[in-house]
């Protein structure tokens, strides 16, 4: 059984879309999805540094942009695919594009939400001063007992030892000075709270957005960051990715739905490696696979083919690139 997830925001890194340049049509789609996000997704998964990438309101966008090429690219939709999934899922942002693939949204629709929620959610972070750590290690428990103790809010359960936290300035500073437990606290170089109550401005805006969106019901299951659960009704998805911006992503929930239902694989789409690197110490015996560049293409269809009962076609052992186990906190 293949799960197909695809990644939230931090998992960008400078350059990371210019291999995926070189396939035929990449530059094409890109350019289309620019002018309807309205920004040079381009230069901005090519040249660009970390600073601007890291820019909520083109980091979001990019991160739809990227999963959606690569996805389309692995080629497992449609009449021609091999190894369909059995189930799609996201981290936060990553949401978005998992909508897509199950068919609830189509990829206008998308790249429309993402360019707006990046620019709603970047507005919402500019009222007041705040920000997020990731905390490493410790009892879950001890860590979010610890986290209200402070007035911060576990922003991401991202299970395997990870959680986020979020609230101000002030806040983290508290936090750094007194780590929970058996924790190690990394501040991240994020410019917002996100996944909190400072983001309800940002609510709103998406609220009246999502009234204007075409909207179809799953065509395989969804498994929601907020709770884990599959949802079966396009118009619940896109309720649910609207309220995610100011409410917490239980990725450990999801991978635990995972678990229940007997998967044997995951693939996560461009730029891959996050979400593999927290399955691999979450699932065990579980096969995973990121689809960082191109080159992993073959073998994520071959993965997508052994999950799906297909007999693989033969290959020299080194045709399995290594998965990526570089992890950036999702946020």
């Amino acid at each position: 059984m293949l799960v197909l997830v695809a990644p939230g925001q931090g998992a960008q890194t400078p350059g990371f879309l210019t291999p995926w340049l070189e396939l035929p049509g990449a530059a094409d789609r890109l350019a289309g999805w620019s002018e309807v996000v309205g920004l040079d997704l381009v230069h901005y998964g090519t040249k660009a540094d970390a600073d601007e990438i890291r820019d909520t309101k083109v980091a979001q966008p990019l991160l739809v942009a990227a999963g959606l090429l690569s996805a389309g690219e692995l080629g497992l939709f449609g009449n021609g695919g091999t190894g369909r999934p059995d189930a799609v899922a996201g981290h936060s942002v990553g949401e978005i594009t998992a909508a897509v693939l199950a068919g609830v949204l189509s990829e206008q629709d998308a790249l429309t939400f993402v360019a707006a929620r990046g620019r709603a959610m970047a507005d919402a972070a500019a009222i007041t001063e705040t920000g997020m750590s990731a905390l490493l290690g410790g009892d879950q428990d001890t860590v979010v007992a610890h986290l209200n103790g402070l007035g911060l809010s576990p922003a991401n359960i991202n299970g395997a030892g990870q959680i986020v936290a979020a609230g101000t300035k002030d806040q983290l500073a508290a936090l750094a000075a007194d780590a929970p437990q058996g924790s190690r606290v990394r501040p991240l170089s994020v410019a917002g709270a996100f996944h909190t109550t400072h983001m309800a401005p940002a609510v709103a805006t998406l609220e009246a957005l999502a009234q204007t969106l075409t909207v179809a019901d799953p065509s395989l299951p969804y498994v929601s960051n907020a709770d884990g659960q599959t949802v079966n009704e396009g118009a619940e998805v896109v309720r649910r990715l609207v309220a995610q911006v100011s409410h917490p992503v239980r990725w450990d929930l999801c991978m635990e739905t995972f678990r229940q239902l007997g998967v044997t694989a995951i693939i996560e789409v461009a730029p891959g490696g996050t979400l593999v690197g927290l399955a691999k110490r979450a699932l065990s015996g579980v096969r995973t696979l990121a689809l960082k560049t191109p080159e992993h293409l073959a073998a994520a269809r071959e993965l997508a083919a052994e999950a799906a009962g297909a007999t693989p076609a033969a290959r020299p052992e080194d045709s399995i690139p290594q998965d990526a186990t570089e992890e950036h906190p999702q946020r």
